[in-house]
């Protein structure tokens, strides 16, 4: 349970609704009243989008808050969207939406995340945004997206607060300076890329299947289709407990089985298609082969069946406890967001009375019961009393059902489910909103001809490059490489960063050698004045420094003969240490303590181990292969190994 919880607080998105001109709110007795027109003024206009929407978990909605404190009165909400992230990014449409149709409104978004639209642009980021200089910095006005600056200099200070500003100085910001604050293109761009296919979206994101369901569920649907997600949820998080009730069906029984078209959610289908179950023999549900041609149907209203009986067995009340719920008409609310409907074009010029503008009332009633209508706790129903409500008061005749179910229109294709290779590139291309699987596809074309000019010295150029790099808690900076831009090592700037930290000034620090640096630090100039100013404190630094050496000298000593010290290439006798990438004076060093050790290849061993580890990926991803991708390398495969 501690689990289920920790989940549902983790798919739960927030979202806020100001006005500009808060200051002409500050009397209470009337800040309510504007706040509601302006509220079913908003989900009348969010009507034309959204009705009909089959939620994944719960629906959008907006209610009035109070002004607390610091933040000004509103109308928001929360939201889990559950599984389909595809909810999320509706809502930011409709926020988006509505600060564009109502230009007086500024609207903030974010999830358990936190702001989870800077996310999605992180590549276009200025540095000094974080999420601790973010808060309160992210906000759509006139249907973009805002990120108020830091100031970068005392002139910006008369008109940008020095630390994270308050909802009310961003509501005084935003309409003055509204051009200073609009985020740039690419990260306006990024997030556009992920709403720009709707409103058509919410259309296409929907499937139609055949479906064999027990009578009572197909005339519930007919009244409800927005209950088929709870019903499915049930069914997907199931647990043997839920299962108890489906050994025995007592409100959806198999005998009722009828022939129906029900509309999904891709992700409510998927759910529903890609769980395999098999029911209890005592249940009563039989499946017919899987050659036979309606065997889909029968599966997914099978598994349609124990959803709905195991959110009727949760019930608290019995059905015949249950009141028959009053007309959505009788609330009084649904006259004036009625007429906002109707202000709105929402029938569509449909006449009265006609088959469609009936379809569209029914689903202005569900959109007006999900995001309109403000719920009375003590006679709430739960989703499972609801359906067995509507077992209650709605008739039915399995006759004509099943003479429905003779004369239903063709299901959805569902060959979606099972994307090729290709497809998948496509959409993860689309997604990053980069050529790089172009780029990738024309690398592997092209691959003989870099096999035959590939230098391996570019590997230890790009490794010397990265941990030249400065990094922090936040991650480290990685280099990018091309064939057309090598990467530069600068070494008198990887000298000066040794040389901040180890907080030492030195004409020359060799950044392989840990002598070298106890050389400078002995042999500088600032080192020898420190020496006749304080000389008790040179002594004691330098013999530190010895007592240092000699312990490393001991300890290269005891691993030379071991399978650690073997386990390392070392340069040649012959190879002229003057032009090797390696500390001459450790060299001598060594030489003097007659140590007999041969200095190690530092770059053979890199590429060795770098090697090593790439072909033990066999070909998948792993940690070589990253590191080198995100600087712009790319290993040929290992044709050795192949096989």
């Amino acid at each position: 349970m501690e689990g289920m919880r920790e989940r549902v607080l983790q798919d739960t998105v927030r979202y806020r609704l100001y006005l500009s001109d808060h200051l002409s709110l500050s009397d209470p007795r009337t800040c309510r009243d504007t706040w509601e027109r302006q509220r079913e003024e908003i989900m009348g206009r969010l009507a034309l989008l959204s009705a009909g929407y089959i939620w994944h978990n719960e629906a959008f909605s907006l209610n009035y808050t109070a002004a607390r404190g610091d933040i000004p009165s509103h109308i928001g909400g929360m939201t889990n969207f559950g599984d389909n992230v595809d909810d999320e990014w509706l809502i930011v449409y409709l926020i988006q939406q509505i600060t564009k149709e109502f230009p007086d409104l500024v609207a903030s978004i974010e999830d358990e995340d936190g702001e989870f639209l800077l996310i999605e642009a992180a590549k276009y980021l200025p540095k000094w945004l974080n999420p601790d200089t973010s808060v309160n910095r992210v906000f759509f006005f006139h249907g973009e997206l805002h990120i108020i600056p830091l100031p970068q200099n005392t002139g910006e200070l008369s008109w940008l607060p020095a630390g994270n500003p308050t909802i009310p100085e961003v509501l005084s910001l935003l309409p003055t300076h509204s051009e200073k604050c609009l985020a740039t293109e690419p990260i306006r761009k990024a997030i556009n890329r992920r709403i720009q296919s709707y409103p058509e979206k919410i259309h296409n994101d929907q499937h139609r299947a055949y479906c064999y369901v027990p009578a009572g569920i197909a005339a519930v649907l007919k009244h409800r289709p927005d209950l088929l997600a709870p019903a499915i949820q049930a069914f997907y998080l199931r647990d043997p407990i839920d299962l108890r009730a489906c050994r025995s069906f007592k409100f959806f029984l198999p005998e009722t089985r009828v022939k129906a078209l029900v509309t999904f959610s891709k992700c409510l289908y998927a759910q529903l298609q890609q769980q395999p179950f098999m029911p209890d023999k005592r249940s009563g549900y039989q499946l017919p082969a899987q050659s036979d041609q309606n065997f889909k149907a029968h599966a997914l209203g099978m598994k349609l069946a124990h959803g709905f009986e195991i959110l009727c067995a949760k019930c608290s009340q019995s059905i015949s406890n249950i009141k028959a719920g009053s007309a959505v008409a009788s609330d009084p609310q649904w006259e004036g967001f009625l007429n906002s409907l109707k202000k709105n074009a929402y029938f569509r010029g449909e006449l009265e009375g006609s088959a469609r503008y009936r379809e569209l009332l029914q689903m202005a009633e569900i959109y007006f019961q999900q995001s309109v209508a403000r719920p009375k706790s003590s006679s709430t129903l739960s989703q499972g009393e609801q359906v067995m409500q509507l077992l209650q008061a709605q008739s039915y005749s399995l006759e004509e059902l099943q003479k429905e179910g003779e004369n239903l229109p063709p299901e959805d294709d569902d060959s979606w489910l099972n994307i090729s290779l290709e497809e998948l590139d496509r959409m993860l291309e689309d997604a990053s909103g980069t050529k790089l699987l172009n780029a990738a596809r024309q690398q592997e074309e092209d691959e003989e001809e870099e096999e035959d000019g590939y230098d391996l010295q570019d590997i230890t150029k790009c490794m010397k490059a990265f941990v030249s790099k400065v990094s922090s808690y936040e991650g480290a900076e990685v280099p990018r490489s091309s064939a057309s831009s090598e990467v530069q090592f600068d070494v008198n700037s990887f000298t000066n960063a040794l040389e901040k930290i180890l907080g030492v000034e030195s004409e020359e620090l060799d950044s392989d050698d840990l002598e070298d640096e106890e050389s400078d630090l002995l042999d500088s100039d600032e080192d020898s004045d420190r020496k006749e100013e304080n000389p008790e404190e040179c002594a004691s630094a330098a013999n530190t420094l010895e007592n240092i050496r000699d312990y490393m000298d001991q300890m290269d000593r005891e691993l030379a003969g071991t399978h650690i010290g073997k386990s390392f290439t070392k340069v040649s006798g012959e190879v002229d240490l003057e032009n090797h990438e390696l500390s001459k004076e450790a060299a001598r060093a060594e030489s003097k303590a007659n140590l007999n050790i041969l200095p190690v290849d530092v770059d053979l061993n890199l590429v060795e181990n770098l090697l090593e580890s790439y072909s033990s990926q066999a070909g998948l991803p792993g940690p070589t292969s990253n590191i080198l991708q995100s600087m712009g390398l790319r290993l040929p495969d290992n044709k050795d190994n192949a096989t």
